[in-house]
């Protein structure tokens, strides 16, 4: 008698292998591999092969017809920006986030938008019962007759609901708690969300249905699952923000049908996330100047953005400094605090040094290393800077300051702010009229404008 072959699946990130491991050689996860039974192999490799069968042959690029994608508004301006204009008809979106950020909150918001104004929607739960989410709809305001809700999560069950109604819009909350009966993991393991995905999806390209997938993360922060998730939807949302503060910031890592440059600004009130009307003045302060803080403006997409950089430098009690950032590259930092040392002969080596973008805002463009470097020589000599100068400059390992990209877009923003000065690496192509640009290409200078 043949041996049965046995197979074993890695339930951190799907990686298969004949033997059992203990460390996955894919994704480093111990102990993660469970054995899978004769029936589970069967139904992967059906879902494997339905997702690769295509009923077309190969032909010309030229001949294929222009596909129009049809989009609609979530009637939530932020949200609509994020997407890439609106929802997408047929498209799959994966939403994840960090435990209490907001994401059921967000999707059911928007439900009820998208009931209000003739949308058919049918929110999924598999966490809350429906007496939990009525009340949290009432709170939203976002009870419609046409928000239909539905507590379930076997998938067999959820797809005969859909096949009986027409909806324009599903919401699942959340993917890791549904299963099917075809496989017999536990809710939440890599064949079950595998298996779940793929039938949602097919049921979006199908039936032309936009559909929401809210996802748990893991303690690192990426979606929990196997990557093929991912890879399977059409776009990868992702929730960020402090739940002690009221700004929550949507992301775009993944977008097939808009630019993934793109972030959302949501508020938290009492009436649950709104769309940030006034961003401009959220994340700096022009209150008394104070030694150690500096004003610029990066870029989110085509979104100028004014932020206000704090650096605290203050002499160290041991032989090895600290240097601890929220917000910033810890190891850009580094960088320029060995160039102050080189460039200016500071004696940074014997000084903590602390730095922070207020409002909870990560900085992930060099745009904004000139406010840093503004902001340390602040603090380090106790002198405050203007209220009406901002710092826009990326500085390289030899010193100079260098050109950024959209500079007059930042500039035009400065100038809704009433900002006067602007220390910057050049002069802007069009004079921005009320706004006094200096010239600062090298890191010596700034000494001069401090």
């Amino acid at each position: 008698m043949a041996k049965k072959k046995q197979t074993f699946e890695c339930q951190a990130c799907g990686f298969q292998n004949t033997k059992w491991l203990g460390k996955c050689p894919n994704c480093g996860a111990w102990d993660e591999f469970l054995e899978l039974s004769q029936d589970q192999i069967a139904v992967l490799k059906e879902t494997s092969k339905n997702m690769n069968e295509e009923n077309s042959n190969a032909i010309p690029i030229t001949q294929i017809e222009d596909e129009k994608i049809e989009k609609f508004s979530s009637y939530s301006e932020e949200f609509d920006l994020v997407l890439g204009g609106g929802i997408v008809e047929g498209s799959l979106t994966l939403i994840g986030g960090s435990p209490g950020v907001g994401k059921s909150t967000l999707l059911l918001k928007n439900a009820g938008n998208l009931a209000q104004n003739s949308k058919k929607v049918l929110y999924i739960s598999g966490e809350e019962s429906a007496g939990q989410i009525k009340l949290r709809s009432e709170r939203l305001k976002s009870t419609h007759e046409n928000l239909y809700l539905l507590c379930e999560i076997n998938i067999d069950t959820i797809m005969g609901e859909l096949i009986k109604h027409e909806f324009k819009v599903v919401v699942i909350d959340s993917i890791q708690t549904l299963y099917s009966d075809k496989i017999g993991s536990a809710p939440g393991s890599v064949s079950q969300v595998r298996e779940i995905t793929f039938e949602l999806m097919r049921y979006a390209k199908t039936n032309n249905v936009a559909v929401f997938i809210i996802g748990h993360i893991t303690k690192e922060g990426a979606i929990a699952g196997p990557r093929v998730l991912e890879h399977m939807v059409d776009t990868v949302l992702y929730f960020e923000g402090d739940s002690n503060k009221e700004l929550r910031l949507l992301r775009s890592f993944k977008n097939r049908f808009g630019s993934t440059s793109e972030i959302g600004i949501f508020e938290m009130t009492k009436n649950g996330l709104e769309s940030a009307k006034n961003i401009s003045a959220k994340f700096f302060s022009r209150k008394n100047a104070q030694a150690g803080s500096a004003i610029t403006i990066i870029m989110e997409g085509t979104r100028p953005i004014i932020l206000e950089v704090q650096a605290l430098v203050s002499e160290s009690g041991y032989p090895n400094p600290k240097r601890a950032t929220t917000g910033y590259e810890i190891n850009r930092l580094t960088m320029l605090l060995a160039l102050l040392e080189r460039k200016l002969d500071l004696p940074l080596n014997r000084y903590d040094v602390f730095i922070n973008i207020a409002g909870g805002i990560k900085i992930n463009e060099p745009a904004a290393d000139l406010a840093v470097i503004a902001a340390i020589l602040s603090s380090f000599r106790n002198r405050p800077i203007s209220q009406d100068t901002i710092f826009l400059g990326e500085v390289s390992l030899i010193g100079d300051i260098r050109d950024i990209y959209g500079l007059e877009n930042r500039l035009k923003e400065a100038k809704t702010q009433n900002f006067t000065k602007a220390i910057v690496p050049s002069l802007p192509t069009n004079n921005i009229n009320e706004i006094k640009c200096y010239v600062a290409n090298d890191i010596n200078k700034v000494i001069d404008w401090m």
